[in-house]
């Protein structure tokens, strides 16, 4: 089993740049190409500290951070890589974390902001959605991601509609991001048993998150909803993926929703061990919480 960081660290003094729309319009176009190139290649040194920092500490996977080229589809500031300065250097510096990770078995992936929906009923929000998606499809290809994962979207009063749209959608993506996608069940709309279906029907994995299942319930337990979504990544040879996370409020006390700094070693599922699996780790803490929950399961 191999544990995954989520993005930003704690205590590493690794961090990503970003800049606004607001910013970069005060500027000539030229400033702004200026400015986006260095902090793109900024980004792109920090994502090169990243997985070697997860690395050193036996972390075996690394969720990238999505505005890791920020604004690059915005339609009033968007750039492709070859209108920056420093693209070569940073395509560089991406051939060398691909090379990195897959020289350590240290998987990467992508998990798009809640404003990417292929479920909406509205043609501009899927547009804007898949724009999105092709946006982290260039990524995953320059730094050897292998899963985008999405949440299913809104339910917009009818269920098998919404996932019809998505299916819609998903026809309609390149290979890049096809073969890539993943959806995962989430803590309100859409559980396990909604989402097996679309999975089966566009050959596309399940991200089994085991915290949104007990906010969401659907009557399949912990166990079968675990081995359900293993199946769904079996088309693609790949290893399954999980989430797991802890509530702050704890499961007895308000909101169960909100994630906690740490992971309670009680909430991580007995039937899990002994799976080969990625399990991604949502806690604040971070790289702390990643490093304290291996501890724990080892018994440390």
């Amino acid at each position: 089993m191999r544990f995954g960081l989520c993005c930003l660290f704690k205590a590493e003094k690794i961090a990503f740049r970003t800049t606004t729309v607001k910013v970069l319009a005060t500027l000539s176009r030229r400033q702004q190409l200026d400015k986006l190139s260095a902090i793109c290649l900024a980004n792109a040194e920090n994502l090169l500290a990243a997985v070697r920092a997860v690395d050193r500490l036996g972390i075996g996977a690394y969720r990238i951070t999505s505005p890791l080229l920020p604004r690059m589809t915005h339609p009033e500031v968007g750039y492709t890589l070859d209108d920056l300065a420093m693209a070569g250097d940073i395509s560089r510096l991406f051939a060398e974390t691909k090379a990195f990770a897959a020289g350590r078995g240290i998987r990467l992936s992508f998990h798009p902001d809640q404003f990417v929906v292929l479920s909406s009923p509205r043609p501009e929000v899927v547009a804007n959605s898949i724009r999105e998606l092709e946006y982290h499809g260039l990524l995953a290809e320059l730094v050897g991601a292998e899963v985008i994962n999405l949440h299913g979207g809104g339910v917009y009063g009818d269920k098998d509609f919404a996932l019809d749209n998505f299916a819609r959608a998903f026809a309609g993506l390149s290979e890049r991001v096809a073969t890539r996608l993943t959806v995962e069940n989430d803590d309100v709309s859409y559980t396990v048993a909604d989402l097996l279906p679309l999975c089966r029907r566009l050959g596309m994995p399940l991200v089994y998150d085991v915290h949104h299942h007990r906010c969401n319930r659907d009557g399949l337990g912990e166990e079968e909803a675990t081995t359900l979504a293993a199946l769904t990544w079996q088309g693609r040879g790949q290893e399954q993926y999980c989430h797991l996370s802890s509530p702050r409020a704890g499961w007895h006390g308000g909101d169960a929703k909100p994630h906690a700094d740490f992971i309670d070693p009680a909430d991580f599922p007995a039937c899990w061990r002994g799976r080969e699996m990625t399990v991604d780790i949502e806690a604040k803490a971070k790289e702390l919480a990643v490093c304290q929950l291996m501890k724990d399961l080892r018994g440390e």
